[in-house]
């Protein structure tokens, strides 16, 4: 009822000019008191279905135009993909479609059931994930370092305890001496992407940490323009942190993009990815891709690869 309410005040509101921002909803999700049953329009539960929701994608569902979603960092990260798209996760110039993640960690990994593991020889143990393609091993949640197979000599190179790669469709780890898979906290990647942006018009997604995902933290994937990512800390996914592509544009500030798998930031097709004091770690991978559009750094375009 009270959304209903809200609603008929903006529509009203719209109708004279006065759009304003107490049109936005604000909606809460949390992920340890949270429930989806509840209506997310209260940071703790008020009784009966007053409360809020446990999933992110849970209040992107119910969002309208110019909402506000509020993640509570409870410490324990959201195991969960969650997609922007269309009008309703869309916003106004004066009034944008704002997620505040507020530290929140959003997570890709899986663990690897240690049963998965088979012996190859002597310390040298394999996995075989659901998907092959744009993968990372994670040790406690850290990334393993990997090492890349010749494609001219396809055989498993020289690894040291710690060290992985990827040869056919498995993982092989090379384990310490007298240890087993079963001692590590071994993950991997699973779900695909942390956070796909598609076909919205100002947007705001600020203080998120997104780890883990398969291609990318943050894919602002086509037909999207004034998206700001702020405060972002995208780290350990497997393709790049942040990707834009189709004919998207998008702003990254005040950001710390680093250990992902291909590329800490990339454009493709038509994109185009403004960033803007952001600190780039080239440590696993370049600081940069571009595959298509274009991608400026504190308003200097750059080149297809970095710079020596």
């Amino acid at each position: 009822m009270l959304r209903y309410i809200l609603t008929s005040i903006c529509l009203l509101l719209f109708a004279l000019g006065g759009l304003d921002a107490v049109c936005a909803t604000t909606l809460y999700v949390d992920n340890m008191r949270g429930d989806d049953r509840f209506d997310g329009l209260s940071e703790r539960n008020a009784g009966g279905a007053q409360g809020p929701v446990r999933t992110i994608d849970r209040a992107l569902r119910i969002a309208s135009h110019g909402d506000r979603v509020v993640i509570a960092n409870t410490g324990e990260p959201y195991r969960e993909s969650i997609s922007l798209y269309g009008n309703r996760n869309s916003g106004h110039p004066e009034l944008p479609f704002l997620i505040e993640g507020n530290g929140a960690i959003l997570d890709g990994a899986a663990p690897i059931d240690h049963r998965a593991w088979r012996h190859v020889r002597g310390n040298l143990f394999r996995f075989r994930p659901t998907a092959i393609s744009y993968q990372q091993l994670y040790s406690d949640g850290v990334p393993l370092e990997k090492i890349d197979v010749d494609p001219a000599r396809p055989l498993i190179p020289q690894l040291k305890p710690g060290q992985w790669c990827v040869l056919g469709d498995h993982i092989y780890l090379l384990v310490d001496d007298g240890r087993l898979p079963i001692d590590y906290a071994l993950s991997h990647t699973a779900r695909q992407t942390g956070v796909t942006i598609y076909s919205v018009r100002n947007v705001i997604v600020t203080d998120l940490v997104v780890q883990g995902f398969r291609l990318d933290g943050v894919n602002v994937h086509d037909l999207s323009r004034d998206v700001l990512l702020s405060g972002i800390t995208a780290r350990g996914n497997a393709r790049s942190g942040v990707s834009v592509g189709g004919s998207s544009h998008a702003r990254l500030a005040g950001s710390v993009i680093g250990d992902n798998g291909a590329a800490q930031v990339r454009t493709e097709e038509y994109g185009l990815l403004e960033v803007i004091e952001t600190e780039l770690i080239d440590n696993t991978a370049p600081k940069w891709r571009v595959d298509g559009g274009r991608l400026i750094i504190d308003d200097k375009p750059v080149s297809p690869a970095p710079s020596p």
